[in-house]
Formats: C-alpha cells, sequence, structure tokens
C-alpha cells in the first residue's frame, strides 16, 4: 500500500494512493497514519478495505508527512561509502547517530525555509524508514518486521550551524522545515529488497545526487537493530538513514550551497518524488 496524509498543516487526513494513482480518502476507516495503524495487525486491516469503496480526492490537496505521532527523528550520518569518500571522513565502526527535531517534519512539496543568517544551507535524499511498532533489542535478522515502511527524506542541513556553532550537528539539522517527508509511506511488503533502492536529487534541474541503497555502511537491519539496542523505537518513529555522494559541500573547488529561490526535486525509486523551493525566513 501508499499510505499518505494530506490537507493543511496540522489537519491532514488519512489517504490512500491506488494502483491508478488516485488518492482515496481513508479517514471513515482511520484517524491517521500513525500509532496502532502502522502495526501489522492496523495495516493488515487497512489491506482489507474494498479500494473502490474509498471515495476519490478529486481535488489537488498538499501532501503532508506520510507519518503522524512521531516521537523520535533519528538520522545515521556518513552511513554512505561513496559519500565518506567524498567528504573525507574515515568508514565508522558503528552507525553515527543524530537527532533532528520533530518540528523540523514538513510535507514533501512545502517550502524549506533557510534560517536567519545561513549561508551554507545543503540537501541530502536519504532513505527513510517508518517504524510501526514497539522494538527494543532485536537482532538484526528479526529487525525488518518492525518496520511498517519506507519513505523519502530530504535531510536538509545547515553546515556552519552544523559543524561551527559548537554542540552536536543536531544545531544545523532541525530548522523548521528541514525535514521534508514522503509523500507516501509504502509499506515494507510493496519493497522487495530495501537495499537495492535507485535514489536522485536535482537543484534547478541540475543532477546533483545519484546512488542507490547498496552502498550503505550499514544495511536498513543493522540500524535497526543498533538503535534498538540502546533505547526502545516506537510506532511512527522514523530513522533517516544516510545520503550518497553529490552534497553540496563535497563539490570541488568550491562547495555550493542552496539559496532563495533555488528549486530541489528527488525521488528514491518506488517511494515517490519531492519538490521544495527555497525561501528564505524573514
Amino acid at each position: 500500500m501508499k499510505l499518505c496524509r494530506y490537507g493543511a498543516p496540522g489537519e491532514e487526513k488519512p489517504g490512500l494512493i491506488d494502483a491508478d494513482g488516485n488518492l482515496r480518502d481513508l479517514s471513515p476507516h482511520v484517524h491517521d497514519i500513525a500509532g496502532a495503524a502502522l502495526s501489522d495487525e492496523g495495516l493488515a486491516r487497512l489491506r482489507g478495505i474494498d479500494v473502490n469503496s474509498l471515495s476519490i480526492v478529486k481535488t489537488t490537496p498538499r501532501f503532508g508527512p506520510c507519518v503522524g505521532g512521531t516521537r523520535k527523528f533519528m538520522c545515521i550520518g556518513l552511513n554512505y561509502s561513496d559519500h565518506a569518500a567524498e567528504t573525507g571522513a574515515d568508514i565508522p565502526e558503528n552507525p553515527i547517530l543524530f537527532m533532528k527535531a520533530i518540528s523540523a517534519i514538513v510535507g514533501p512539496n512545502d517550502d524549506v525555509v533557510m534560517p536567519r543568517g545561513s549561508t551554507h544551507t545543503d540537501w541530502e535524499v536519504e532513505l527513510g524508514v517508518v517504524i510501526g511498532k514497539n522494538c527494543k533489542y532485536v537482532s538484526e535478522e528479526e529487525a525488518l518486521d518492525y518496520v511498517a515502511g519506507y519513505c523519502t527524506i530530504n535531510d536538509v542541513s545547515e553546515r556552519h550551524f552544523q559543524a561551527k556553532i559548537s554542540g552536536q550537528w543536531t544545531k544545523g539539522k532541525s530548522c523548521d522545515t528541514f525535514g521534508p517527508t514522503g509523500p507516501w509511506l509504502v509499506t515494507r511488503d510493496e519493497i522487495e529488497d530495501v537495499q537495492n533502492l535507485d535514489m536522485w536529487l536535482d537543484v534547478n534541474g541540475k543532477r546533483m545526487q545519484t546512488g542507490n541503497t547498496n552502498t550503505m555502511i550499514f544495511t536498513v537491519a543493522q540500524i535497526i537493530s543498533h538503535l534498538s539496542q540502546l533505547f526502545t523505537l516506537e510506532p511512527g518513529d522514523v530513522i533517516s538513514t544516510g545520503t550518497p555522494p553529490g552534497v553540496g559541500m563535497g563539490i570541488k573547488p568550491e562547495p555550493v550551497y542552496l539559496k532563495e529561490g533555488d528549486v530541489m526535486e528527488l525521488e528514491i525509486a518506488g517511494l515517490g518524488k519531492q519538490r521544495q523551493t527555497v525561501k528564505a525566513d524573514v
């Protein structure tokens, strides 16, 4: 299934994308794409609905973040071998974890707003993993059983804030609008091999990132297992699993960063496309 949330910010309704690409209203059957609806039982119940009985949404509404009720937005740094190489970083021994504020989460086509004083705002196409049920102390072999589905994420980053104003990476990762998520949550049964998904990102129509999840240093299963040894993963929690090469900070001879009016477009195979216009905060 392709599950989504649509409508004005804070007023999103649950939806489903049918085989013909129509948006259908799920609100008679579920309150939100969140919580218990993400469990195996909840998804099975949604899967049992006759899609043709659902009303088609005939307008063109805004897509919101594809999952609600997120309590943790976790990100894995330097998780692609080719991206680590472009930054000159050593291959990490364990997954590098940083957190992104949940207030950074926005819809896939919402504007990305550069904070005041930003001069180093960067792009990062990433595979998002949405947890479907409580997950603690799980093995790699069972880790994917705890996944509700997958989505596209743009891990927007302010590199100066991230590296130069002291503290953790969170400073440069958590700015408002720095976490476009969606457009859809694609349930895990729809993805044959999560470690073989093509991805790309363009800025103003120019291809900047091209990659595949097969160059991940730590697989999705390894990441989930590792994090579950540290704390409980909960339904609706999101893990952004790292980015392939081609980020602005890695461009030679001089880095290239976003400016007002730039347009980012990005996609992961089977998980949907995003498009954001960059605005400057006032």
